[in-house]
């Protein structure tokens, strides 16, 4: 099998279960338009996002990584109306876009946008006494995925999910001698999941139109 294959079956079936509407092919193509890399999940992996959220009740959301919205709007559109997602992002180009993709989707009141490296973002949501969230979404800067996870565990609750994405990096992750500092950050990501007693977890691995990757879903226990 190849990615003609894969990219053919996610259309047949995001043609039948996957409602991409106005508002998110807008962000999509806004994205494209200002230049923003294609790292936004795929539309049936926006859906999966949703149907999680959906699955657990949640009513807040910790979004780590924005880039143009797109995986944003999923998953505020899962939450009810007094739910809100915190989304950070650390490039003031791409969070300008997606507040505009946001704006124009209606989510601009339930979404809050953070400015800022998440790792100086998350503190002060600490501080503030934010959450405890009931999912979160890690996708940001890999290398930085093991300091995330220590921070989604001090902002989460027993019952709340956390998922983590592109942990699989073309199959790079099962090399423990990588140079590359992003496998390396899922590896840590990953045993730190293992070895938390408050953590368990699963990841699949995934093919589609984004190619050959995965994503891990850990629940919090205790």
């Amino acid at each position: 099998m190849s990615q003609p294959t894969w990219t053919a079956v996610d259309d047949y079936f995001n043609h039948l279960l996957v409602e991409e509407d106005a508002a998110l092919l807008a962000a999509n193509a806004t994205s494209e338009t200002a230049g923003l890399p294609p790292h936004q999940v795929a539309p049936n992996q926006g859906k999966l996002l949703h149907l999680f959220a959906r699955m657990v009740g949640a009513r807040t959301v910790l979004e780590i990584g924005t880039l143009g919205g797109y995986s944003t709007i999923w998953l505020a559109r899962a939450l009810p109306e007094d739910g809100r997602v915190v989304t950070l992002e650390a490039d003031p180009r791409y969070a300008a876009v997606a507040a505009g993709n946001l704006a124009r989707a209606g989510l601009d009141g339930r979404v809050d946008l953070r400015l800022g490296r998440a790792l100086d973002t998350l503190p002060r949501l600490a501080e503030e006494g934010a959450g405890p969230f009931d999912l979160v979404f890690v996708d940001a800067d890999k290398p930085s995925n093991p300091d995330y996870l220590e921070w989604a565990l001090r902002l989460t609750r027993p019952g709340s999910v956390i998922v983590g994405d592109n942990v699989v990096r073309d199959g790079a992750v099962t090399d423990a001698d990588s140079s590359d500092p992003r496998v390396q950050g899922v590896r840590r990501f990953t045993e730190l999941i293992a070895a938390h007693p408050r953590l368990t977890a699963t990841t699949l691995q995934t093919v589609g139109t984004k190619g050959y990757d995965g994503f891990t879903l850990a629940l919090v226990t205790e």
